[in-house]
């Protein structure tokens, strides 16, 4: 019964063994020179294993991150598993005691039904030594990437420099500039249905050599890929062994580079196409998540060319052997017409979707939009969790040893206005109104200064933030508005926010430029900073010469 049970699971996670792909949709993508590779060095080591969690759970040789530490403290012991990176690579070949795994099986939460695979979450245990090589190689092969420029402007997540907040940054200014020209703005979002599980071996292979890497990582993945095995464990009980030869494994050390080599040729092919139609579409990719971007003053000429842009990536997708999730598919039009505003549905019945109608605000990346852009209703909902937590952090407080005011102002400002201030860069700039928001972070910081001293309810903001060593929260946001703009000097050149910057960052400044060299421009009419002479100015000691 148990064995019908686990095949019957394995089933249901490995379905797509056999979907076809058209690997001739990459012949028309050229080849760019074939980059060397080096031996590894001890600090990649170094840097890899210094950044992991000591509190991860073991893997299947027991071993957890903090007992690796303790390893590669010894210079010969750090040499050896060099030597075992490096051969690995050189030969071509990945240990077949490194493919094995074990996938613990988790039900997820308040769902209806456990009938289908997304009702439940997998954790796949591996070798903890195999998981440190992989970690190496994958910065080693993003940065080979980034150098080549190999990387889609607009592809974010799962790389470094790549973060949500990009994604609603870039979304945010590029509707601000729309509105400049009197252009309204639509979008659709869309989902790849199991995009894990759906990744084809053999294309994945092509798709490396098209990234310029040395032939001895084209064979270690051709050697990586294949020949995996895993057991399921589902509380006491453990299945037999069963072989996966299929997807790359969700949560995997090399899954974000894969992911994104993956997915970045299918955006090239796509964004040309697009082209070719003569479709005004812009494109965000947030690993498995798109978004069409299309601004014109109709509406229904918006909706025209979202509708032939999904189209056209539907039919690229199936060649790439993903499919498109049309249940998850959402359109949302951004307008400041005053009045009511009824935007015609968009009907995709056509291709085997719903019919859209776009909502009062939508939810992107965990942020919620509406159509003017104000971001009340994500400041409500950020504050309201900010406020519950203060809320009860009063527990702590009460409890038999208490806590001290020094630890209850650092658990505030590490716990409490890291929510209330999330993706604060898309409402706090340009010196928009902001009297809304700063009204609402008011009253989260004096719950919590209160907290903080056990003060009365009647007591003074002011004194009782003087009192708990905080700073005012406007203070506080400008603090962090201008880490935000400085960070644009070290984002790599062909990324989408120094795209969109109205100031042309110079690259490789020398420490004794002069100041003058660097020349102004109008004031930005997004969101992104422009920035200054100032900012130029303070970052110079830092920036390496010519």
């Amino acid at each position: 019964m148990l064995n019908s049970l686990w095949n019957a699971l394995h089933s249901s996670f490995n379905n797509v063994l056999d979907h076809q792909v058209n690997i001739s949709v990459l012949d028309k993508i050229g080849n760019k020179p074939i980059s060397s590779w080096f031996l590894f060095l001890k600090e990649e080591f170094k840097i890899a294993i210094n950044s992991c969690n000591n509190s991860s759970t073991p893997g299947l040789d027991k071993l957890s991150w903090n007992h690796l530490k303790s390893v590669l403290k010894h210079e010969d012991c750090l040499a050896n598993i060099i030597g075992i990176a490096n051969t690995c690579i050189n030969l071509g070949y990945w240990p077949n005691h490194f493919k094995k795994s074990t996938t613990i099986i988790i039900p997820k939460p308040n769902k209806l039904s456990y009938n289908s695979p997304k009702s439940f979450r997998l954790i796949v245990l591996l070798n903890m030594l195999g998981k440190l090589i992989k970690k190496v190689i994958r910065e080693r092969i993003q940065f080979h990437i980034a150098a080549n420029d190999f990387i889609y402007p607009s592809q974010l997540g799962r790389l470094k420099f790549k973060s949500t907040t990009d994604a609603r940054v870039t979304l945010t200014h590029i509707i601000r500039l729309g509105w400049s020209k009197n252009l309204p703005t639509s979008t659709l979002a869309f989902d790849i249905l199991q995009f894990f599980p759906l990744l084809n071996h053999c294309l994945l292979t092509k798709i490396i050599h098209k990234a310029s890497l040395n032939n001895c990582i084209i064979d270690f993945f051709s050697n990586y890929l294949i020949d995996r095995k895993t057991n399921y464990s589902w509380n006491n009980f453990s299945s037999s062994i069963f072989h996966v030869n299929i997807s790359i494994g969700q949560g995997l050390a090399l899954s974000p580079i894969l992911l994104a080599l993956y997915l970045l040729l299918f955006l090239y092919i796509l964004e040309k196409r697009l082209k070719n139609l003569k479709i005004p579409i812009s494109i965000i990719s947030f690993v498995d998540d798109g978004l069409f971007i299309s601004q014109d003053k109709s509406l229904e000429v918006s909706n025209a060319c979202l509708f032939y842009s999904y189209n056209v990536m539907s039919n690229l997708l199936d060649k790439f052997g993903l499919v498109a999730e049309h249940l998850k598919t959402e359109i949302f039009h951004f307008s400041r017409m005053h009045g009511p505003f009824n935007p015609p549905p968009l009907d995709f019945s056509s291709l085997g979707g719903p019919i859209l109608s776009p909502k009062n605000s939508w939810k992107y990346l965990s942020f919620i939009f509406n159509r003017k852009l104000t971001f009340h209703q994500h400041i409500d909902f950020y504050s309201n969790r900010a406020i519950s937590s203060v809320k009860c952090m009063k527990l702590l407080g009460n409890s038999s040893c208490s806590i001290s005011p020094l630890q209850k102002r650092l658990l505030y400002k590490c716990c409490i206005l890291s929510i209330a201030l999330y993706s604060f860069q898309l409402w706090f700039y340009n010196h928009v109104p902001l009297l809304y928001p700063f009204k609402t972070l008011n009253k989260i910081q004096r719950r919590a200064a209160i907290w903080i001293l056990d003060a009365f309810k009647t007591s003074l903001t002011e004194g009782v933030e003087a009192l708990t060593g905080l700073i005012s929260i406007k203070s506080h946001v400008q603090k962090l508005g201008r880490r935000s703009q400085l960070r644009a000097i070290s984002l790599p050149l062909n990324h989408i926010i120094r795209s969109l910057m109205d100031f042309p960052i110079i690259i490789n400044i020398h420490p004794l430029s002069a100041p003058s060299q660097i020349v102004k421009k109008q004031k930005s009419k997004g969101i992104l900073p422009m920035l200054t002479t100032d900012h130029i100015e303070f970052l110079l000691p830092f920036s390496s010469p010519p």
